[in-house]
């Protein structure tokens, strides 16, 4: 390996060495981390500054990623979000037909989760999806999910929206709403109850990364009177190896 090859390599785990909550840290810490001498930590620092994609704190002189690196993260980020609905489409269209209901994917934009794609049910009586709408967290399914499965610095920055009452279901305590997320990451399964439509009812499962993290979520919704206990036992199955292969495609 040539030294400029090895001077990319180590440039590069200099930048990962920063992944994944991009905590400050010092020339003397980056070296000792990546037993890298200290000297050619400098250089290097020095270049990723240079060229953006790490940034200096002027009070505790540490670093962090910069802009460029920001940049990339952003553009990863756009083309996994077009890659998971291009890929999810024929997933929901076939779960759709399997379980004879109105199924969507909710999918976290932000610090939003938003309504990304929905394929309409068969039945004479369905539910209907607002595509693109963003959804309340304490009462969409697909949010709950996906909330179960993130970060604790993500559930903190959601926790600060306000929780709006839609029917006598609606939870609006964050205590309450907290202890339900950590029942749905033992379970992997997320209801809705008539919480936002008193006679609708929804059932979802987190698409999960290598991390065990969710950036989106399979939802089934229709109207209570045949969202039974029994039908929801029903469509599990299929709903889960759905969100199974969306992960399997996107992700593996």
């Amino acid at each position: 390996m040539s030294n400029n090859s090895t001077s990319a390599e180590k440039a590069l785990n200099i930048l990962l060495a920063f992944t994944p909550h991009n905590n400050e840290m010092g020339t003397t810490e980056i070296s000792s981390k990546l037993g890298l001498n200290k000297s050619t930590t400098s250089r290097l620092i020095k270049l990723l500054v240079a060229t953006k994609f790490l940034q200096q704190n002027p009070l505790t002189r540490k670093y962090m990623l910069g802009q460029s690196s920001q940049l990339i993260g952003h553009a990863t980020t756009r083309s996994m979000d077009s890659r998971l609905i291009a890929i999810a489409q024929p997933c929901l269209a076939e779960l759709s037909q399997q379980t004879g209901e109105s199924v969507a994917l909710e999918m976290l934009n932000g610090t939003n989760i938003v309504l990304a794609l929905h394929v309409e049910g068969p039945s004479h009586i369905r539910f209907n999806f607002q595509q693109g709408e963003r959804v309340p967290i304490n009462v969409a399914a697909g949010a709950k999910a996906i909330l179960s499965f993130s970060d604790t610095d993500l559930i903190d920055i959601f926790m600060k929206k306000n929780f709006h009452r839609f029917t006598d279901r609606t939870i609006i305590s964050k205590k309450r709403y907290r202890d339900l997320l950590r029942e749905i990451r033992e379970t992997g399964i997320a209801y809705d109850y008539g919480e936002r439509y008193q006679d609708a009812n929804a059932i979802a499962v987190p698409i999960l990364n290598h991390e065990n993290q969710a950036k989106a979520a399979v939802v089934i919704a229709g109207p209570a009177f045949r969202f039974t206990d029994q039908f929801l036992k029903s469509v599990l199955t299929p709903l889960k190896k759905a969100a199974d292969k969306i992960a399997k495609s996107l992700f593996f």
